[in-house]
C-alpha cells in the first residue's frame, strides 16, 4: 500500500502500524510526533494505530538543544 510521509511517497506492506513505520524508519524510541491524516496519534496508541492506503502522515523529531 502507499501513503505519503512528510510528503514523501512510501509503499508499505498491509496491516503496518504506526508503530512499524517508526521502527522502519529508525525512529523506534525516540522521541517523535506522529500525525496520521491530520490528528495527533498519541504514543500510547501507535501500536495499536493501523495505516491505509492514501494515509498522509507526518513525523515530526524533537530536538534537544540550547
Amino acid at each position: 500500500m502507499d501513503i505519503a510521509l512528510n510528503g514523501e511517497p512510501r509503499t508499505l506492506q498491509a496491516g503496518t502500524t504506526v508503530t512499524g513505520l517508526l521502527q522502519a524508519e529508525g525512529l523506534a524510541g525516540r522521541r517523535v510526533a506522529v500525525e496520521v491524516n491530520g490528528e495527533i496519534v498519541p504514543r500510547g496508541a501507535h501500536a495499536g494505530r493501523e495505516l491505509h492506503a492514501g494515509d498522509v502522515v507526518e513525523i515530526v523529531h524533537a530536538l534537544g538543544g540550547g
